[in-house]
């Protein structure tokens, strides 16, 4: 293979590449939009509607169906208060280790 070739086929692979990181990341964010459209306000228990409610001065989820609770994070924290055995913050740093934001 020429050098030329070699050239216009190490470019190709590039602009491939940057094409394929562009499709990964749009579809990242579609697949990201599409279920927080499925189940925003949705009980991960049953899956009805889940309604805002005032607790304790804290803003929770409460689902109409089964009565399930969503708190967000920190909220069991403000609620419970601290936990001196730090049982629920090792708990709870399991789920914020591979937590990512975007």
């Amino acid at each position: 293979m020429s050098d030329e070739e070699e050239y216009f086929r190490r470019l190709d692979q590039e602009a491939k590449a940057k094409l394929k990181a562009k499709l990964d990341r749009e579809h990242a964010e579609t697949s990201r939009a599409v279920r927080i459209e499925l189940h925003h306000h949705k009980c991960g228990k049953c899956g009805a509607d889940m309604t805002t409610q005032a607790f304790r001065g804290i803003e929770i989820e409460v689902c109409n169906e089964c009565g399930a609770v969503l708190l967000d994070p920190g909220e069991l924290e403000t609620l419970a208060g601290r936990d001196g055995t730090e049982i629920f913050s090792s708990f709870f740093s399991m789920f914020r280790a591979g937590k990512t934001d975007t």
